[in-house]
């Protein structure tokens, strides 16, 4: 039994396929990538009963069989043939060789009985989103999901839709990140998706795609369908914040400042900031400036820049790297900071609308 498939094509679907497979597990087929070879073509599976994605390739084959071989092996072996072509052949006791060229490599297959089956998920009804933004609104929303499994909803990426505005939204008890498009005829949706599955979603998508990403839920599981690839996620059950009642509708004080100038002060701190050095960034905002200063046991550091603002004057602390973090997914020259005193929220807006909201908890200042 054989297949032959185009390297370039076959690389690049064990690239992606792979981000799918257990790294160790106690299932020795879960380290490997399912092929099921068919007439003109194979399919290609990684699944680590979290994260499954399978991909189908043209390929010379006329011969029905399935089997797994160990992805990391595999795919060192393909990149390594010499020909634009890959001759793959497997006899009934699972011995495989692939040939391209004068290069010859062999390896033990596994049988296919082991792997596991993908979830079933209905996809006659997809939703389908630009490549383009849906990996915009997942980058300037990602960084605020959660890294603690304590609270395992909070380490997924909610995705809402209702009344045609679609909402994607992460937080974790120190920060909110949200993005919103108005997205008319897309249906009513909530669900909330492992923020390690978008990451390899992201890694698939491209901006000048002429398709768009679709995907079908049944409840349980998701499977988004890009650029040839199926990607399978189990959805994190729970309840997520109700992240409208996070968002202040009014402030006290409203500054209008350039995104660059807030970063660089940002940064400065960051130079004395680490884990065994901690402290707070602090701002003040008066006279059309914000200062900012950060002490450490290794340092200190004072700044100042212009600022436009609008209401009272505040002084207020909070952790640099979080404003860092939101700062680099604003995508907007200038932004807007909401601010009602110095225990309150901040929140962090373009100069117009809401497209994008980032809000971060202060840190209380010793006077």
């Amino acid at each position: 039994m054989q297949f032959i498939v185009k390297k370039d094509e076959l690389c690049n679907a064990i690239s992606h396929v792979s981000k799918g497979v257990s790294v160790k597990s106690t299932i020795p087929a879960l380290e490997g990538i399912c092929i099921q070879m068919a007439q003109g073509s194979i399919t290609l599976t990684g699944y680590d009963l979290e994260i499954g994605i399978r991909t189908c390739l043209q390929a010379e084959c006329t011969d029905e069989f399935s089997f797994v071989v160990n992805a990391r092996l595999f795919g060192d072996m393909a990149r390594r043939m010499t020909g634009d072509t890959i001759l793959f052949e497997i006899d009934e006791n699972l011995n495989a060789k692939l040939s391209s060229n004068d290069t010859t490599c062999r390896i033990s297959a596994m049988s296919a009985e082991e792997f596991p089956a993908l979830p079933t998920v209905e996809t006659t009804t997809k939703t389908a989103i630009s490549q383009e933004l849906l990996r915009s609104m997942i980058q300037q929303s990602a960084f605020a999901a959660s890294t603690k499994e304590d609270k395992p909803i909070l380490t997924g990426l909610l995705f809402e839709s209702s009344e045609g505005t679609f909402y994607v939204v992460a937080m974790d008890r120190y920060r909110l990140a949200m993005r919103q498009e108005q997205i008319p005829d897309l249906g009513t949706f909530r669900f909330v998706v492992p923020k390690k599955a978008l990451a390899e979603l992201i890694g698939m998508m491209r901006d000048d795609a002429e398709h768009p990403c679709e995907f079908a839920t049944n409840g349980k599981h998701i499977v988004f369908s890009v650029n040839g690839f199926d990607l399978f996620a189990r959805l994190l059950e729970g309840q997520f914040h109700n992240f409208r009642s996070s968002i202040p509708a009014d402030a006290k004080t409203i500054v209008t400042m350039n995104t660059k100038d807030l970063s660089k002060c940002a940064e400065l701190c960051s130079l004395f900031i680490n884990d065994k050095n901690k402290a707070p960034m602090r701002c003040e905002f008066r006279d059309s400036a914000m200062s900012i200063s950060c002490k450490t046991g290794i340092g200190e550091v004072n700044d100042k820049v212009l600022a436009d603002i609008a209401g009272e004057g505040v002084t207020i602390g909070f952790s640099n790297k979080y404003l860092i973090e939101a700062l680099r997914a604003c995508e907007t020259d200038k932004i807007r900071l909401h601010m009602s005193g110095s225990n309150k929220v901040i929140k962090i807006t373009p100069l117009e609308g809401e497209s994008f909201v980032y809000l971060i908890m202060p840190i209380q200042l010793k006077n």
